[in-house]
């Protein structure tokens, strides 16, 4: 996703240099939308991986892993 907002604001760049404004806006419009939809993205699975990474974290400190069952059971 964050490839396809860096070609969107190339493209922006290069019809802007050449003077079609148009083309440039709207590509430069996809490449903000992409870029903050990226964004937004990474910061949700962020917080979600941490919050997650600390309840595995604690439990395997707690001993509460399935892991440790006896051979006889």
């Amino acid at each position: 996703m964050l490839k396809w907002a860096a070609i969107s604001a190339i493209i922006a760049i290069v019809a802007a240099a050449l003077g079609f404004t148009g083309i440039a806006g709207a590509a430069a419009s996809i490449a903000k939308v992409l870029f903050f939809l990226f964004l937004a993205l990474f910061a949700i699975l962020l917080i979600a991986g941490l919050a997650i990474g600390r309840k595995v974290s604690s439990s395997l400190h707690r001993g509460d892993s399935d892991t440790h069952l006896s051979p006889g059971h």
